[in-house]
């Protein structure tokens, strides 16, 4: 029922898999977070800090909310701006003498993707989260979406590509923006490389890469090529995850927007404080298709 009454995100941008769907979009948000008691963000942890120093706009991140990035803030040489007092992208990104950066496809554009995890249930979506480990606008962001069923289930290539990363060893293909070094440095010295979850990361061949997390195991390697519905492993919680679930992430390594990582975690862990936005995984997997009904058969005698 509609109260009327402002709620806490009315003057956050909306994600424009929810645009003029009315308020039923509150409801179903609020049902997933009280779903989401035993899901961990993946990757770092929550902290009640939420100051990361300015960031883009999140008016500039693609398929995150109603609006995408005017002309002039698309990048044309290599130092790349990618907001006011946001850090640039990497210099990597843009190759030396090249006139322009891609830019990052539109959602609308991606096609042929299905669910990972063909059971799942939503647990946890993407957008303003008190679970989510990235800051957009000073608020709290779960960076993809979370789906659950049971430890051990198929999890399969949402779309055809090129697997970039299998294990725990993926954060050089994850989009951070900055120094990645310090971090795995510590990861090494520490001997902390068994706490990370075990991860794939396949380049889609469209432009950007799907991001499947907290798996139990794994059956499919580095450099292999999959086909949209493979298996790629089964349903885990490793990392920080207090249950079995998939975390699956999109994003595009051509995006100039950038989310925020929490202070505190950044410092703690050597991470850099910054990593390139995600879009909305639900703009392009779509809703789940329902199990057919079953065909009643023929009374006896008929």
């Amino acid at each position: 029922m509609t109260t009327g009454v402002p709620g806490p995100l009315d003057h956050l941008p909306r994600p424009l898999s929810e645009r003029g769907r009315g308020t039923g979009w509150r409801s179903r948000r609020s049902s997933a977070v009280l779903l989401a008691g035993v899901i961990a963000a993946v990757g770092v942890a929550v902290a009640t800090s939420v100051s990361s120093g300015p960031l883009t706009p999140v008016k500039a991140v693609q398929g995150a909310v109603e609006s995408t990035p005017p002309p002039s803030a698309r990048p044309t040489v290599a130092a790349v701006a990618v907001g006011p007092g946001a850090s640039a992208r990497p210099p990597s990104v843009v190759a030396a003498g090249a006139s322009a950066a891609p830019a990052a496809p539109a959602p609308a554009t991606l096609t042929g993707y299905r669910w990972p995890l063909p059971r799942g249930r939503l647990t946890l979506p993407f957008g303003p989260s008190p679970w989510g480990s990235r800051i957009v606008e000073g608020e709290l962001f779960h960076d993809g979406i979370d789906l659950a069923t049971f430890c051990g289930d198929r999890i399969v290539a949402a779309h055809g590509g090129t697997v970039l990363a299998a294990g725990r060893k993926y954060d050089r293909f994850m989009g951070w923006v900055g120094d990645l070094q310090p971090y795995l440095d510590r990861l090494e010295k520490k001997h902390l490389w068994s706490t990370l979850p075990i991860v794939v990361v396949i380049d889609d061949g469209n432009g950007y890469r799907s991001v499947y997390a907290h798996f139990g195991k794994v059956v499919v390697k580095k450099g292999a090529a999959v086909k949209a519905g493979q298996l790629l492993g089964y349903e885990g919680r490793t990392g920080r995850a207090s249950g079995c679930h998939l975390h699956y992430g999109l994003f595009s390594p051509a995006e100039i927007a950038t989310f925020g990582i929490e202070p505190s975690v950044v410092k703690r862990m050597k991470l850099p404080d910054r990593q390139i936005a995600r879009i909305d995984p639900m703009l392009v997997i779509g809703e789940r298709p329902k199990a057919p009904k079953p065909t009643p058969s023929a009374s006896p005698g008929t």
